[in-house]
């Protein structure tokens, strides 16, 4: 994949980290990020998690899923989620390189037999309006952590977690931690997420 990048941006900067966190440190130090590919599997990120917190960080900037897995659910998610474009990593390199320059200019590239997810797309819906303090918040209740972990992650009080908590359950309709898990369930998947920047 790295090849593929390189060949598709002759002259960039490819660069390559192995978790979300570093893809975030990544893409701040690097505002002109011209195209991310996000490898389902990071020890970070628990499905599409990754894709998620990535799109909040960075707007427009294609996001291009990769994996070994060939799985129809995948494709599809990746499509309702909004991402760029979804590439089995046993596709020859030549072809690579061809879908990230199609990608580059504006094109999308899904395997053929991928339609969209409505449930998918409806449980995005769900989660357009949260602010990026509220999405951070989410994915890491998706993870398990406690408020006071999640406090302590993302450098604020226990309170301000309540209260972003709050805005989040009112934003999916939900009164609790586990109604707010099920409503985003359909984009959290199984699996983690490598990403090349």
């Amino acid at each position: 994949m790295f090849l593929a990048a390189r060949a598709a941006l002759p002259g960039s900067t490819v660069v390559a980290v192995g978790s979300i966190g570093e893809a975030t440190a990544e893409v701040d130090r690097r505002p002109s990020c011209s195209m991310i590919l996000l490898d389902f599997h990071l020890p970070d990120a628990r499905g599409y998690s990754g894709l998620l917190h990535l799109q909040h960080r960075v707007g427009d900037v294609p996001i291009v899923m990769v994996t070994a897995r060939e799985e129809l659910s995948l494709v599809e998610a990746a499509r309702a989620l909004g991402a760029a474009g979804f590439i089995v990593k046993s596709t020859p390199l030549d072809d690579i390189t061809r879908i990230l320059r199609r990608i580059l200019a504006g094109e999308t590239h899904f395997p053929d037999a991928a339609p969209a997810s409505p449930v998918i797309a409806a449980a995005k819906a769900k989660i357009a309006d949260l602010s990026p303090a509220q999405h951070d918040v989410l994915m890491a209740l998706a993870d398990g952590h406690s408020n006071k972990q999640i406090a302590h992650d993302l450098n604020v009080t226990e309170a301000t977690i309540k209260a972003h908590l709050t805005a989040i359950f009112r934003k999916l309709g939900v009164t609790s931690r586990t109604q707010a898990l099920l409503a985003v369930q359909p984009l959290l998947g199984a699996g983690g997420t490598d990403v090349s920047v």
